[in-house]
């Protein structure tokens, strides 16, 4: 007889990783995959300076490796493996492809997070962390009087380069084309230009990012119309994007916003019953680890419900004529 797992858990970042402390703690059998690295995204943060609890921050490594140990500690089942497919029987079961393995589980909670579209050029993957960042209200604060280079011509590029003008001494903002964010986005960036905080060059494209012989990030290369341009940095802000991490999701039917997001109801719940989504992959998040976390928990009380109420029904006293 096929094994049901009472909750599978597809990601394993800080989401998920709350959320099965509050599984397992109430004997709910838990069993997370993934694809990875344990802590997601959080995981390869160099320093996590707005993390509640953590005064002088914490490193994200260190972070992730406490939760995980926390979720351990109550009985959680951590498996690597990547999700391919989702579906649901008649019954309710929930069948979970992993690394080809159908895995079924009663209920499923998706938290498996967003990864941030790259440039892809040399010295992004290999200063990232350490120069080369993707969340201005997460590392921002470690650029105070120092000047940075941001990358993309959104409303994400452009809300963060504001945000970022409260620490640093000023910006080169780079785009590949034009300003492509919101009107009123504009005019508040006009404000900036004009004082001197932020610069736009457009038609610009980076190639390269460069790090001096002590491993910080010195200027970025880049190319325009008229060929190679340099830009003299301490740090590079990226943002052409987020990508949802819900391809597997494509033919199980479950309901995605115009950005691929996951949508949910107010328990947190996605269009397929007893499936539940929470983190930076579901929508209207507010890509934040403390937000995330939270998340977690929510997603955990509702899925202690929903199993509730299903022993309830399989155990109710069946009635029939004589």
């Amino acid at each position: 007889m096929t094994n049901i797992i009472d909750t599978v858990m597809i990601g394993a970042g800080p989401s998920a990783l709350a959320a099965a402390v509050y599984t397992t703690r109430e004997d709910i059998d838990t069993v997370l995959y993934e694809k990875s690295v344990i802590g997601g995204l959080a995981a390869i943060t160099d320093m996590v300076d707005n993390y509640p609890g953590f005064p002088d921050g914490v490193e994200g490594m260190k972070l992730a490796d406490q939760l995980q140990k926390q979720a351990e500690r109550f009985g959680t089942k951590i498996e690597f493996g990547e999700a391919s497919s989702l579906s649901i029987d008649e019954k309710g079961v929930k069948t979970i492809l992993i690394d080809g393995v159908p895995v079924q589980a009663k209920t499923v909670l998706i938290a498996t997070g967003s990864d941030y579209n790259k440039l892809g050029i040399p010295g992004e993957a290999e200063l990232y962390g350490r120069g080369v960042h993707y969340c201005a209200t997460c590392d921002g604060a470690f650029y105070r009087d120092k000047q940075l280079v941001v990358v993309g011509g959104g409303n994400s590029a452009v809300q963060e380069a504001i945000f970022l003008t409260r620490f640093t001494t000023h910006i080169d903002l780079l785009v590949r084309s034009t300003i492509k964010a919101s009107e009123v986005l504009q005019q508040d960036l006009q404000k900036y230009i004009d004082e001197g905080k932020i610069t736009v060059h457009l038609g610009v494209t980076p190639t390269a990012i460069i790090a001096g012989e002590d491993g910080k990030v010195t200027h970025v290369e880049a190319k325009n119309s008229d060929g190679d341009v340099k830009f003299d940095t301490d740090g590079v802000f990226i943002f052409v994007g987020l990508k949802p991490n819900t391809g597997f999701l494509k033919e199980s039917g479950i309901e995605l916003d115009e950005q691929g997001l996951i949508k949910t109801n107010d328990h947190l719940e996605t269009s397929m019953p007893g499936v539940f989504a929470s983190g930076d992959v579901r929508s209207g998040a507010t890509m934040q680890i403390a937000s995330a976390v939270g998340e977690g928990a929510t997603a955990a009380l509702s899925i202690r419900e929903y199993l509730d109420n299903a022993h309830h029904v399989e155990s109710a006293p069946s009635f029939g004529k004589s």
